[in-house]
């Protein structure tokens, strides 16, 4: 595969809380041939569920700032969290389209020598191996068949808006299944699959009990199913039901065990690389049970 370029947003949740999904990352991007470019001194996206409901202003002048990093690089963006996958590829479009917003926001980024210019695109790693690479072209390089049943969870906004997402349908979304299964791995099916995670728009910070028990809802959909392991695309979902589980047997006194990976961990694993390599050791609930059935 030639080799691409991609501006690596890391976000907020990846180096603080799991840098294990940006190390699999770096080593899954090297196996396909994806140079990853440091966006140096990028800020928090910011959230859209969160600073966009309050102040729309100020959330779309940090996201600009980061547009801008990225646009220095001369490259598209890359995010691995579909909340600042959300904020930066729709702020890119409000900027692009509205000259009005696009002024008000670069005088505001013209005393950090900063201009927003619409010169570059936001990509998502899964729209980047499903629509950039292609399947088939993936699996070509699979070393490693995945014998596991697999829980897709597609979170919310790496769906929505559809009008501004390569999808046609938010309702029945196949492509993140075709991407578990091209690994050799089944998506299994289980009861409210479109269900969000319950961390998003500020419900794990303000609302906790019931984040949780959303989280617990869907993991007990999930475990009922016969699912090995949950696979999300989101590194913020990834967190929910991966500490959310400790969170869940601490305060309920369930304990469900169910590991979780991010896709990129997935696929890492589909390409033969060591767990070690993939940061599968450093999350909360025990990657064993997933690991002894490969």
């Amino acid at each position: 595969m030639s080799t691409v370029q991609y501006a690596f947003f890391l976000g907020c949740i990846m180096p603080n809380r799991y840098p294990g999904i940006e190390l699999a990352m770096n080593n899954v991007a090297k196996a396909l041939g994806i140079e990853l470019r440091t966006m140096e001194g990028a800020s928090c996206c910011p959230p859209p569920g969160v600073i966009k409901s309050f102040d729309k202003a100020t959330w779309l002048a940090v996201a600009a700032r980061n547009l801008c990093i990225a646009e220095g690089l001369g490259c598209d963006a890359m995010t691995l969290c579909s909340g600042c996958y959300s904020t930066l590829k729709e702020s890119n479009a409000i900027l692009k389209e509205n000259a009005e917003e696009r002024s008000r926001v670069n005088k505001i980024l013209h005393p950090f020598n900063k201009e927003f210019r619409g010169s570059i695109e936001v990509k998502h790693i899964v729209e980047i191996l499903y629509w950039g690479l292609g399947i088939d072209k993936m699996r070509e390089i699979v070393k490693k068949p995945l014998n596991l049943d697999v829980a897709v969870h597609y979170g919310c906004h790496l769906l929505k808006p559809t009008k501004l997402r390569q999808i046609k349908s938010a309702e029945r979304p196949r492509f993140l299944d075709e991407l578990v299964e091209m690994l050799g791995a089944r998506s299994v099916p289980y009861k409210d699959k479109a269900m969000c995670c319950g961390a998003g728009g500020g419900v794990r910070s303000s609302f906790p009990d019931v984040s949780l028990d959303m989280a617990r809802e869907k993991l007990e959909n999930m475990k009922n199913a016969g699912a090995d392991c949950v696979v999300t695309p989101c590194a913020f979902c990834h967190l929910q039901f991966d500490r959310g589980q400790i969170d869940i047997q601490n305060t309920m006194g369930i304990a469900i065990k169910l590991p979780v990976l991010h896709y990129v961990q997935l696929l890492g694993l589909g390409l033969g690389l060591e767990p070690a390599k993939l940061g599968l050791y450093s999350n909360a609930v025990p990657m064993d049970p997933v690991l002894q059935k490969l």
